[in-house]
């Protein structure tokens, strides 16, 4: 089966979008129903008709305008404050001064704080400051004095509008700070995959064509010296790794972008489109028993997922390469299964000389990640552990886990298959 791919968008911005979208309809209502309340109060209650016959279809045609950062464009932005500045300025010619002077609200009434919260969420709070300052004024002209009520309403928009818009901003930052640190953690766990490939095949066979050359002579000591030579190149760009390309979405509002990469189990039956029937850890350990390697395993199936099974069994056979690199050709191993209640257990032990105290590290230094990736790289990202225990002249024990959630889901399905 083919790779997919997936792409989550994570956006602390879009849900201020949706919420802008239904506050405009509300607030579009609530102007209506204060004029229907009290338009016998009014002077010209056709002029406030008129109004509100252009404010409802508006509001409702340009929901998708308010949808998203992409649709609220500058023209946009400029023509739906104009309706809100508009109706605040037609207020003294429909309304009574009385009921101005009394407090009275004007036409779009609080639908207003909508087209100011529009620029704060689209530009930050410096397009939101300026937007507030425009109606401000607009206020002060439709009251013809600059009265208490008239700054506190002022204020209140222009303090909301202002902390909302720098919200946005800091999340965006945020956002994209994030989609930094996942693409680099994406990249880093590619670059671990792709290490524990090369070492387990590329780097193996040079180091291999090396020796051999170098023990045969003549031209071949030659061609063992070249490999020699690719291979130390070859750790080099593995440790080192390469800077991946930006994957960032280019539209800030859309939020941090993470690309996961899927490859779906190919061997066994499938219960969906998806998801894949658990596999018999057992039979992938079998091909590496032999005259040197015993394998104890349990009598039952010891499930996991496809996936598990495979980076586990594939942490033995380095931890095995490793005994019959490190240990002589006569070193003797031993593969101990342990199917546990929380976790399963796989134990390689090999009779060998052992590990010198610092060496690992030292290997790392090097280059040489066998165990770094091979082993406890593998273990990691299936949510296990891998620990290393060896003692001069003793032999090594190598103890891989890995945590019984995993078999608990395998089995889950391995009954609904059934």
């Amino acid at each position: 089966m083919a790779k997919r791919e997936k792409v989550m968008r994570m956006s602390v911005e879009q849900p201020l979008w949706r919420a802008l979208t239904a506050y405009r309809v509300l607030t579009m209502l609530y102007a209506i129903g204060l004029f229907v309340a009290a338009h016998e109060k009014l002077d010209r209650p056709w002029l406030a008709v008129s109004y509100y016959a252009v404010l409802a279809p508006w509001t409702l045609a340009t929901l998708p305008r308010v949808a998203n950062a992409a649709s609220c464009t500058r023209r946009f932005l400029v023509a739906d404050l104009t309706v809100a500045i508009v109706g605040i300025l037609l207020t003294p010619l429909a309304d009574s001064q009385q009921r101005i002077a009394d407090g009275g609200p004007t036409l779009p009434s609080i639908w207003t704080a909508g087209s100011v919260l529009a620029f704060a969420i689209k530009g930050g709070w410096r397009w939101a400051a300026s937007a507030s300052l425009l109606v401000g004024v607009a206020n002060v002209v439709q009251r013809g004095a600059f009265s208490r009520d008239t700054l506190h309403n002022v204020l209140l928009v222009c303090i909301a509008s202002i902390a909302i818009g720098y919200v946005v901003e800091l999340a965006r930052a945020s956002e994209r700070t994030l989609a930094r640190a996942l693409e680099i953690e994406a990249a880093t766990r590619e670059r671990e995959r792709l290490a524990r490939d090369i070492h387990d095949s590329v780097l193996q066979v040079l180091a291999m064509v090396q020796r051999r050359g170098t023990a045969i002579g003549g031209e071949a000591a030659e061609l063992g010296r070249l490999a020699g030579e690719q291979e130390v190149a070859l750790r080099t760009l593995v440790a080192g790794g390469l800077v991946p390309a930006s994957h960032v979405s280019e539209d800030a509002s859309q939020g941090a972008v993470v690309r996961v990469v899927e490859v779906p189990d190919d061997d066994g039956p499938h219960e969906g489109p998806h998801e894949a029937a658990p596999c018999d850890l057992r039979g992938l350990l079998v091909p590496h028993a032999g005259s040197k390697v015993t394998l104890s395993e349990p009598g039952a199936p010891v499930l996991l997922a496809p996936g598990a099974a495979r980076e586990l069994a594939a942490a033995v056979g380095a931890a095995l390469d490793n005994v019959r690199r490190h240990a002589g050709e006569r070193a003797r191993a031993w593969i101990l299964v342990e199917d546990e209640p929380d976790e399963v257990i796989v134990t390689v032990r090999d009779d060998g000389p052992g590990i010198p105290e610092g060496r690992l590290a030292e290997a790392e230094g090097e280059g040489r990640l066998g165990v770094a990736l091979s082993i406890r790289g593998r273990l990691r990202d299936i949510g296990g552990t891998a620990e290393l225990i060896s003692v001069p002249g003793q032999g090594t024990e190598v103890e891989l886990k890995v945590p019984r959630e995993e078999a608990r889901d395998a089995r889950g399905k391995a009954g609904k298959a059934r």
